[in-house]
């Protein structure tokens, strides 16, 4: 086979697209030798004249599939020299699965994903459409079964609404559909039904990026997280963030001396993302770099050109050592590229020297196989008996000593879904954990997949595989969506107490006990599960509202004797662990509730001069003043109340007739005016309660003026107005205290009565996860 054959237009088109992203150099020079074990598995050409050649030259993606091997692409090569889709064992036998044909795309640069149907998802730069780009057609989405048979899901049509060249393959989200970037023009975002259907979400205009060439990866968040080679501020790229339903925002705009140019995203297991850039840095040869969910960013490394590697197109893996390993183009000893190893704090090493004759130019990330080895294949080198210069690319494996392990094809899911496990040497006797719950249902395919179901009171945490002896664990954690778990109880069960978050921490201050009020100080850090105490608050009291605002926590109002409302207001400092006395309430209220909007404190309702009060008074931190705002339609104490945008919501609670309502109203601070939102459907007060999410999520309470605690857990959102019914609180509570970190309901404490001094006071702590 001549590998060296002659290419037509769209592949000359391909290369000219990259050629304007980034400027190539040639350096070299001596490392150390490498500790690690590199083996070439398949030379490309070998088998016949249809064989792939040239894989790995775009943001390709090995895959690993339900029968423990190794799926990708190669954009040249297959019966018609317009690229195939090809399996390799872990040994090295290879296979070609399917040919591109132009009417099935051609040029398929970004490798395949492996969808939770077991079927491989992928893309084509070129083809499809006769009309779109002068005949060369515009890209395809498609999917390919283990065994070969292709299905194209999608042409990128002329008109080119929807995008045109995919490079990357897409990714499956968490709701089922396909997430994907297109390269054409400036770019696009897109999501892709299973079925075919697609939907851009996003087009790029220049300022927020440019020649996306990248992937999307979709973090614990829910939402996905990406990079571009150009456009941005300074139009050397960025990392920006979309949601499913296509909310976009730039997290970083590269500066050109902090990389330029960035491929694909991981999430890494401290929870931020990492990447390196194509170039650069300060030797304009490319960066590895570290960036929070919020965007905080940071080099990690400088490449250096010569001896570190240059060009670094791949995007990283973090293998189970926890160490990150990436490819670089061209640099090291020959000039042919490398393998790098990376620490999570930035300690650099090269790990392996491209040769040519065995690999060289590599583009692929590399994949952590179950088997513990790293594999990935590079664009050009191989024997060049077999090839001729520059030989056709290979197939080459890593072994970095480390052990098998299990991974999750989806890391979350509800109670009740089914979880694919890749592994290794799964059989019937095989025991599946989902943090340390085991799972009843489960179905064997082989010994290298397991198809779990979540079983009931799993909590978030490691799956394992335990076979006779042998126990795996994904690297990944699997998150139990609409699920409750545990936290560390509270050293002091109480229930009403006033609740903020404060960097990170909730300060859970005050409250009732059995034998009366407390002005105690609990903390708690999620991060850690781990309580400490602070300064216990001037006024022992229970029922108040709080709010945070600049990191100072303010508590407002409440009761001391469990009926004669307070109109006191203190302020809690975190750094210097001081409390202070602020202006008084206008009228002294209990059981009143409060959010926050624009650094601004709403105390919305509550308990007032006899009776449950239609009061809205708004504080301002600044002035230390207060003002009368437009009142509730319904006099109500115990509200659920939270911030869904710019909306403040306030459901149910306790009226004056002497009983519970559902009924629920939305504030407006823009025209200081209520309107009318869909009422709960189950009449309640004094529950836990915060806006999760989007959703004003309300758990628990009590249907009375006291006693019979609710299990019910239900939720709000003010886009549709709707209700939506959640799995139900584990321990029914009234009065509990309630926070938001990081997505999550903290419910703390509460009671199986509401009264004080009176029934059962609980030092729970339940966590919802939505």
């Amino acid at each position: 086979m001549n590998c060296g054959r002659q290419q037509d237009k769209p592949f000359r088109m391909m290369a000219a697209f990259v050629a304007v992203i980034v400027v190539f150099t040639l350096a070299g020079a001596a490392i150390p030798a490498q500790a690690q074990t590199y083996k070439v598995l398949y030379t490309f050409g070998t088998n016949s004249a249809s064989d792939p050649i040239i894989p790995g030259s775009g943001p390709d993606f090995i895959a690993q599939g339900r029968d423990g091997n190794m799926y990708s692409t190669a954009w040249a090569g297959g019966t018609d020299n317009r690229g195939a889709a090809f399996k390799i064992t872990p040994s090295g036998t290879e296979t070609v699965l399917a040919s591109f044909v132009f009417t099935n795309g051609l040029v398929p640069l970004g490798g395949l994903t492996l969808g939770t149907d077991g079927n491989l998802y992928g893309t084509s730069q070129q083809g499809g459409d006769l009309n779109c780009n002068q005949g060369f057609g515009c890209g395809t989405v498609f999917k390919i079964t283990p065994g070969g048979a292709l299905t194209t899901l999608f042409i990128f049509p002329a008109d080119l609404s929807k995008g045109y060249y995919p490079y990357a393959a897409p990714t499956q989200g968490t709701d089922g559909n396909f997430y994907g970037t297109t390269g054409g023009n400036t770019g696009t975002v897109f999501k892709m039904t299973p079925t075919g259907t697609l939907t851009t979400l996003h087009t790029f205009n220049v300022t927020d990026g440019s020649s996306i060439a990248s992937g999307l990866i979709q973090g614990t968040d829910g939402n996905f997280y990406g990079g571009s080679f150009g456009g941005g501020a300074n139009l050397d790229g960025v990392v920006y963030k979309i949601t499913p339903s296509g909310v976009f925002s730039v997290l970083h705009n590269f500066t050109g001396s902090d990389g330029n140019g960035s491929w694909s995203l991981i999430q890494a297991a401290d929870g931020n993302f990492y990447g390196a850039t194509v170039a650069g840095g300060t030797s304009n040869a490319g960066v590895v770099f570290k960036i929070t969910p919020k965007g905080t960013y940071s080099v990690l490394h400088n490449l250096n050109g010569t001896t570190d590697g240059l060009n670094a197109y791949s995007s990283l893996v973090q293998a189970t050592d926890g160490n990150f390993y990436g490819v670089t183009d061209k640099g090291g000893t020959l000039g042919y590229g490398t393998i790098y190893k990376i620490t999570p704090q930035g300690a650099y090493s090269v790990v392996h020297n491209f040769d040519n004759t065995n690999g060289a130019n590599p583009w692929s990330t590399l994949t952590q196989n179950t088997n513990g080895i790293l594999y990935g294949d590079t664009f050009k080198g191989g024997k060049l008996t077999v090839c001729g210069t520059p030989g056709c690319g290979v197939v080459y494996s890593l072994n970095i000593g480390a052990p098998p392990f299990a991974s999750l094809v989806s890391t979350s899911g509800k109670v009740g879904s089914k979880v694919g496990i890749l592994g290794q040497g799964f059989s019937k006797s095989s025991v599946v954990k989902f943090g340390g719950v085991q799972a009843k249902s489960l179905t064997l395919t082989g010994t290298t997949f397991i198809l779990a179901t979540v079983p009931a009171g799993a909590v978030d945490g490691k799956v394992t595989v335990t076979t006779g002896a042998s126990k795996l664990t994904s690297p990944q954690t699997f998150i139990v969506h609409n699920s409750w778990s545990s936290g560390a109880v509270l050293p002091t069960a109480l229930q009403g107490p006033a609740t903020g978050v404060i960097r990170g921490k909730v300060y859970v201050v005050g409250g009732g006990t059995n034998s009366g009020t407390v002005a105690i100080n609990q903390i708690y850090n999620p991060s850690t599960n781990k309580w400490t105490t602070g300064a216990s608050m001037p006024t022992a009291r229970f029922g108040g509202a709080s709010g945070v605002v600049n990191n100072i926590l303010y508590v407002i109002g409440g009761t001391a004797d469990g009926s004669t409302p307070l109109s006191v207001v203190e302020a809690y400092d975190p750094a210097s662990n001081i409390w202070s006395t602020k202006a008084s309430l206008p009228v002294a209220t209990a059981s009143a509730s409060a959010a926050v909007e624009n650094g601004i404190i709403y105390v919305v309702g509550g308990y007032a001069n006899g009776q449950r009060t239609t009061n809205v008074e708004s504080y301002n931190p600044v002035t230390d003043t207060w003002t009368g705002e437009a009142p509730l339609s319904v006099g109500k104490s115990g509200p659920a109340v939270g911030l869904l945008g710019s909306t403040i919501v306030a459901a149910a609670g306790y009226t004056n007739s002497g009983t519970t309502t559902g009924e629920n109203e939305g504030y407006s601070a823009t025209s200081n005016s209520w309107s009318a939102l869909t009422s709960d459907p189950t009449p309640r007060q004094a529950g836990c309660a915060a806006s999760v999410a989007g959703r004003l999520v309300f758990a628990g309470g009590t249907a009375g003026a006291s006693g019979s605690p609710l299990k019910v857990v239900e939720s709000f959102s003010a886009s549709t107005n709707k209700w939506t019914t959640l799995a139900s609180l584990p321990k029914a509570v009234i009065g509990p205290g309630a926070a938001e970190v990081n997505g999550l309901l903290y419910c703390f404490g509460g009671s199986n009565n509401g009264v004080l001094g009176q029934g059962t006071v609980y030092n729970y702590l339940q966590i919802y996860q939505p």
